[in-house]
């Protein structure tokens, strides 16, 4: 029988583990480039103006910092990276019945024909309760959402299994709703968007990106502006630089973090990931909860959780070259999580902006203070600090009070 610990017990027997080691944790925390792991991108770059890549990066070699990290927290051998247990701790996620009955919905491109049957063998894994179609737990559609689904594509359905996973482990009780998209195309990945909407989805996940254009603010009328529904998008995974659509106005760009476990009160330390998105947008309007002086239109992050390959994160695979289980980063591995945050936070109000909660809760985030994903002015845009800066913006979830209404 597996041992499941509370998000309590987990922290507690983290933080004893990690006094032996909690120096050299926390120094190599403090820069992605302290230790090396060597990834690959599951999404090739795209070639062409207003198709978005995928931001998943597979760890292929190296001994990520988090391998051993769930081992220490059940009686059954876990996989390499940070699993639910882990990550429940790590951002004090209530384990109980939170987040039951709700739906978050995730968007990708193409299929993933075993997404199924690899999220079951991730959530058996970790003593979550099953998530089928047969218990109504887990729903597959199409673009349009329709149960025509688009050809299978081994990259992104790398990208799925993450996005599907790391659902399971913030919010286990949550329902999931996956619309495979046609193409990479932002008109096909926008048209899935607005079908996860219509479906009733009021948390949707989106785990890719591409380059900015002038069409940008057209796409944010047409696919994200959707009132009373939290739309997180990953930041990108290449440093500083802007992405869309984590540039739009209306959705939660999410950053990310290097993750390690420490000896201090929280047991764990966060330091800005060299590789997160972020900067100042060149196209999208600055929203109104935004103060920040350093940029006059839209500045991205707005939150963050860990995205660092190097403290990454287990996740169960097989469609394609892959066989299992396999350590994954990139902000694709953060915007789930913060969608499964905000589901379980509580249904946002009708006609409610939810990327603005976080500005209101401040205090009920985990300020992240160090950390650089490359060179800029204003160096916050880059650079980790006290208050908000943009590889991780006001900071990480602390409990679920900072993405309430």
């Amino acid at each position: 029988m597996r041992r499941t610990l509370s998000p309590t017990a987990v922290a507690a027997t983290l933080a004893a583990a990690a006094l032996a080691l909690a120096t050299p944790l926390a120094q190599a925390a403090s820069s992605s480039t302290a230790a090396h792991v060597t990834t690959v991108r599951s999404c090739a770059t795209p070639a062409h103006k207003d198709v978005m890549a995928c931001k998943a990066l597979k760890v292929t070699g190296g001994t990520v910092k988090s391998a051993n990290a769930e081992r220490a927290l059940t009686t059954a051998a876990a996989p390499s990276g940070y699993g639910p247990a882990s990550l429940q701790a790590a951002y004090k996620l209530p384990s109980s019945s939170a987040g039951s009955g709700r739906t978050v919905a995730i968007v990708d491109a193409y299929d993933d024909p075993n997404a199924e049957s690899d999220l079951a063998k991730y959530r058996a894994q970790y003593g979550l309760s099953a998530c089928t179609t047969a218990n109504g737990c887990f729903k597959k559609v199409g673009q349009t959402g329709t149960s025509t689904l688009p050809t299978a594509d081994a990259g992104w359905a790398e990208e799925i299994s993450l996005d599907l996973d790391m659902v399971s482990a913030a919010c286990p009780n949550c329902k999931i709703l996956l619309v495979e998209a046609k193409s990479a195309s932002m008109a096909n990945l926008g048209t899935a968007v607005n079908a996860a909407v219509k479906l009733g989805a009021k948390y949707v996940s989106n785990s890719y990106g591409g380059g900015e254009s002038s069409a940008d603010s057209s796409y944010d009328t047409k696919y994200f502006n959707h009132p009373g529904v939290a739309i997180t998008v990953s930041s990108g995974d290449g440093g500083y630089g802007v992405e869309y659509p984590a540039a739009s106005r209306y959705v939660t760009a999410v950053g990310g973090t290097s993750l390690s476990t420490a000896s201090n009160t929280r047991g764990w330390t966060e330091s800005a990931w060299s590789g997160a998105g972020s900067g100042c947008s060149g196209y999208d309007a600055k929203p109104s909860w935004q103060k920040d002086t350093g940029c006059a239109k839209r500045t991205v992050a707005d939150v963050s959780a860990v995205a660092d390959p190097q403290t990454g994160v287990a996740v169960y695979d097989t469609y394609g070259s892959d066989t299992g289980w396999e350590v994954f980063g990139g902000t694709s591995a953060s915007s789930p999580l913060i969608a499964a945050v905000y589901a379980l936070a509580g249904a946002p109000s009708s006609g409610s902006t939810p990327a603005s909660f976080p500005y209101a809760h401040t205090g009920s985030l985990n300020d992240v203070t160090s950390g650089s994903n490359g060179s800029c002015s204003p160096s916050y845009l880059c650079t980790g600090g006290s208050g908000y800066d943009g590889p991780t913006g006001l900071g990480t979830p602390n409990g679920t009070a900072a993405f309430t209404g």
